[in-house]
């Protein structure tokens, strides 16, 4: 699997003088071609290993084992679902308390500013459609 650095904002290495455009994409040419070659070498070796582990059932014990595959596949599939969901929850970069704050804060006052919103033109539909049919 390729290696991927993460920079933060306030990371200083990243503040380095900037290289001239085509220094920057030959590097970058540079990097994707590792990346490419890492992918394959990865690739071939999980295709062997997958091949040399996995042999194939005798004919009897499919056949008595069929119903009970059948019963247990959506448990195994749900099962991988969770597995799947906790490792992308586990890539997620939550927010620090401050900052999550900060998005609460902004979400109540998004929602009082359409409460009133709201109740402004109520009142004001509620005067005029009043003032017509009364």
């Amino acid at each position: 699997m390729a290696h991927v650095t993460r920079i933060k904002a306030d990371d200083k290495k990243s503040e380095e003088k900037p290289q001239s455009t085509s220094k920057n994409i030959k590097k970058a040419v540079k990097i994707a071609k590792t990346i490419v070659k890492e992918q394959k070498e990865t690739s071939k070796v999980k295709t062997k290993a997958e091949k040399s582990n996995k042999k194939p059932m005798p004919k009897a014990l499919r056949i008595i084992t069929a119903p009970f595959r059948f019963i247990a596949k959506p448990f195994i599939a749900f099962g991988n679902y969770i597995y799947n969901s906790w490792l992308e929850i586990r890539q997620v970069r939550w927010p620090n308390r401050k900052a999550t704050w900060k998005l609460v804060g902004a979400i109540f006052l998004y929602a009082a500013f359409f409460i009133v919103l709201v109740a402004i033109l109520d009142g004001l539909f509620n005067f005029i459609f009043s003032k017509i049919i009364g």
